[in-house]
């Protein structure tokens, strides 16, 4: 019984100790037309150039710039 009750408490220490990566994710662009530059998806899924959150969604930055011809890594 014991072990049973040492089992569930432990299970939800973890569960509850797990917290979300607020780190960010990278990416480096280029055209002919510009220096390369880095692209950061923030943890407000918000995309950033050069640190500056741009207020547009990442995904849909990034999508719009290869839209435009810019070549972003993965």
């Amino acid at each position: 019984m014991i072990s049973k009750i040492l089992l569930f408490v432990g299970l939800v220490f973890f569960l509850f100790s797990c917290k979300k990566d607020d780190g960010r994710s990278c990416t480096i662009c280029s055209s002919p037309e510009t220096a390369n530059f880095e692209v950061c998806e923030e943890s407000n899924g918000n995309a950033s150039v050069n640190g500056e959150d741009t207020g547009t969604s990442f995904n849909v930055y990034i999508s719009d710039l290869r839209d435009v011809g810019v070549d972003c890594g993965n």
